[in-house]
Parts: structure tokens; sequence; C-alpha cells
């Protein structure tokens, strides 16, 4: 029963000396390692809402947030589509 006791000790003071890894492994603050070792920034994803409104696709028209339209006219300050 010692010798358990004694190597489950030894097992526990071994895990506890193991130290976790440090995230940013030297590359600085805002900075993380790809997988082959060099240092990149982090970035915000980037988010794709969508067409823009106003704008001409070619084959499609003019997108006006709901639809496509192929013509539009000024009219009274702003966009009419037909």
């Amino acid at each position: 029963m010692k010798k358990i006791i004694f190597a489950a000790l030894i097992a526990g003071s071994a895990l506890t000396a193991v130290s976790s890894a440090n995230a940013s492994e030297g590359c600085g603050p805002a900075f993380h390692r790809t997988p082959y070792g060099d240092c990149r920034p982090n970035r915000r994803p980037i988010v794709v809402v969508g067409p823009a409104v106003d704008v001409f696709y070619a084959g499609r028209g003019y997108w006006d947030g709901h639809r496509y339209w192929w013509h539009r006219d000024r009219w009274h300050g702003g966009w009419r589509y037909r």
C-alpha cells in the first residue's frame, strides 16, 4: 500500500511541475504562432454582409436592398427603380 501511495505522490508532483504553454510563445501581444512557427498578427474576422445598395451589377441590374432592377431614375432627391 505504501508503494502505491508513494507512486501516486510522485506522479502528482511530476504533473504539477509541468507548466502550461504560453499562448503567445514569444510573439508578443496581439500575435500568435502559425502551425509552421511563424508569428502572425491577430485579426478580427471579416464579415461579408451582402450586395451594396445602389450599385449596378452586370447581368443583374441595380440592387435596392430588396431586389434587382434594370433601370433607375433620379426622383425627388433619391432614386426611383423601374
